[in-house]
């Protein structure tokens, strides 16, 4: 028989909650009602704009092992006597996924950074399964229900945790990384993202520096050695109760050092040193920035005591999730186009790899480079030049068109010249009938904006219009 998750007993003693007659003991931990599996424990959350409590029946009805309510609400189910009652629900979750990481033997690895998390994390996913049974965080489930609800799912047999620590504000990855304890942190890059609440960027490297703080004793630090915030990180590195720090970058004096990156329009291949001694593997997937985060997947799977030499293999298996780099080759009548899916989210740094990708796109003569961008939010008092800004990677990339969503992209096309501008509109929902109308054969499209402008809207119009065929590479004259 198989061992559960979570037998009734142990979430008693978790959650401290009062467990119903009919509670059965549980193999998964859910909070959405849409995704649920039989036999998940289902948490009623309140969020922002739903109340979980609403989906309980639903849940119940789902084959929810039990289904965790606040005490006060309780008697809205009075019909169920699959329930766990407890004073809050989201802390119950916390209780749950401490006694989770209480009971691992895993080797742990936390990320965050500005940008790069998600790749990073799967990209170390992708290693580390190959060599252990590995748990990892779901999509981007880094905030404060993401990680307790990832914690809470950790099989007891795991060899290998991964997870990924996110934050808008100051103090918000303090309590996470608490509840994580990781063997290894890591910090891809320090960037101006979220900086509309820090007062300046050095705020942002230290929030970035509060994973350290729930370092195991003893544990490793990997930092970006290249970034300008490279020393701030590693004054809170010292400071915490890591053993070890680990660096990685292309300068010199880094452990991990890629000696040479070449970016293809599929794929990248680095050359690196890692302490020491010479490595050379391939990418299944193009962009620099994802190159330059492998030297850290390298530097964690060291310290957590995986073979390296079996994670660069994993490499050549990785792809880009959905949102973030995804290409498809789109049918059209005459031919074909590439799609390249940038839509989950955006923020200077992103943006600027993403059109370095779309630049390194190899086209037919008669091909054009499209870029369709929405606004980057969050950005403060610098968004307008920040977003003007953009306009060098534009030209650099050789962008033929531009489609822009949204008002602060209004600074970006005032700095273009008029023939290079498609369209400028309000929403994403107004670009994309233009944008399909616009496609011909040979060309590569890439869309990319932050999650609030829906550019995914646009992604869809396009797969809808022209079929979501199999993953393509650059199309080549």
């Amino acid at each position: 028989m198989t061992t559960p998750l979570w037998t009734l007993e142990e979430i008693a003693a978790a959650t401290g909650g009062r467990i119903g007659a009919g509670a059965r003991p549980a193999s998964g931990a859910s909070i959405d009602t849409r995704t649920l599996e039989p036999g998940d424990l289902y948490f009623a959350i309140r969020g922002d704009v739903h109340d979980g409590h609403d989906f309980v029946p639903a849940a119940l009805e789902k084959g929810a092992a039990a289904a965790v309510v606040a005490e006060e609400k309780a008697s809205a189910f009075a019909d169920s006597d699959r329930l766990v009652a407890v004073p809050d629900v989201l802390e119950a979750m916390r209780r749950l996924g401490r006694a989770a990481r209480a009971r691992a033997h895993a080797k742990v690895v936390a990320i965050t950074g500005s940008v790069g998390k998600t790749g990073t994390k799967e990209a170390l996913r992708l290693a580390l399964a190959r060599q252990g049974a590995t748990h990892a965080s779901v999509a981007s489930y880094n905030n404060h229900w993401g990680v307790p609800l990832t914690l809470a799912r950790m099989p007891r047999e795991s060899a290998f945790g991964v997870f990924e620590i996110g934050m808008n504000h100051g103090g918000e990855i303090l309590p996470l990384t608490a509840m994580v304890r990781p063997h290894v942190a890591v910090v891809t890059t320090v960037e101006p993202v979220h900086i509309e609440f820090f007062r300046s960027i050095w705020g942002i490297a230290d929030a970035k520096g509060e994973i350290f703080s729930g370092l195991e004793p003893g544990g490793t630090a990997v930092l970006n050695r290249d970034n300008p915030y490279f020393e701030r990180l590693r004054a809170h590195a010292l400071a915490s109760p890591a053993g070890r720090i680990l660096t990685f970058g292309e300068g010199e004096g880094a452990d991990i050092r890629a000696e040479r990156i070449v970016t293809k329009p599929d794929l990248s291949v680095v050359e690196a040193r890692v302490f020491g001694q010479p490595l050379t593997y391939r990418i299944g997937t193009p962009g620099r920035h994802i190159a330059l985060n492998s030297l850290s997947v390298l530097a964690a799977a060291h310290a957590v005591g995986a073979d390296l030499a079996l994670t660069a293999l994993s490499f050549s298996e990785l792809r880009p999730p959905v949102g973030r780099g995804e290409r498809t080759v789109l049918a059209l009548e005459d031919g074909e186009a590439l799609l390249i899916d940038e839509s989950y989210n955006a923020n200077p740094a992103s943006m600027r790899a993403a059109l370095a990708n779309l630049g390194a796109a190899e086209l037919p003569r008669h091909g054009r480079r499209i870029a369709v961008l929405g606004d980057m939010k969050e950005l403060g008092e610098e968004g307008p030049a920040l977003h003007a800004g953009l306009a060098e990677a534009v030209e650099a990339n050789r962008v033929d068109r531009i489609y822009a969503a949204g008002p602060l992209m209004g600074h970006l096309v005032d700095r273009l010249p008029r023939a290079k501008v498609a369209l400028h509109a309000p929403t994403s929902a107004e670009l994309a009938e233009a944008v399909c109308a616009d496609l011909r054969p040979g060309d590569a499209v890439m869309v990319k904006g932050s999650l609030s402008m829906k550019m995914a809207l646009v992604v869809k119009a396009l797969k809808e219009r022209y079929g979501a065929g199999r993953t393509g590479q650059a199309l080549k004259g």
